[in-house]
């Protein structure tokens, strides 16, 4: 069993309700939960089929150096990178600053 935080953005009220059978949703769109590896997966397998034009980021407790690992689903500004083998976020400029 390990930590699980689910954060969705402009996703249907269907998976939202999913989530809420698995995780406790502290904030809207925040859900967090203490589930094991199966269900963390089966968790993320409904995020793909039911996010439709939404995103999620979904971070876990993780046996490595910096204690969690995340994947991410939909299109964001903010995207995962392997940095030497280190998980790090890069940002991308909007399209009005880069103006």
């Amino acid at each position: 069993m390990g930590m699980l935080v689910v954060v969705t953005e402009a996703v249907p009220p269907r998976l939202r309700g999913r989530l809420a059978v698995w995780l406790l949703e502290i904030r809207a769109g925040v859900y967090v939960g203490d589930v094991s590896r199966r269900i963390r997966e089966m968790i993320w397998e409904q995020i793909t089929v039911l996010s439709e034009d939404g995103n999620v980021a979904m971070a876990w407790s993780a046996p490595n150096e910096s204690g969690f690992d995340f994947q991410t689903f939909g299109e964001n500004r903010r995207i995962p990178v392997d940095y030497d083998g280190l998980r790090l976020v890069s940002f991308l400029l909007s399209e009005k600053t880069a103006l």
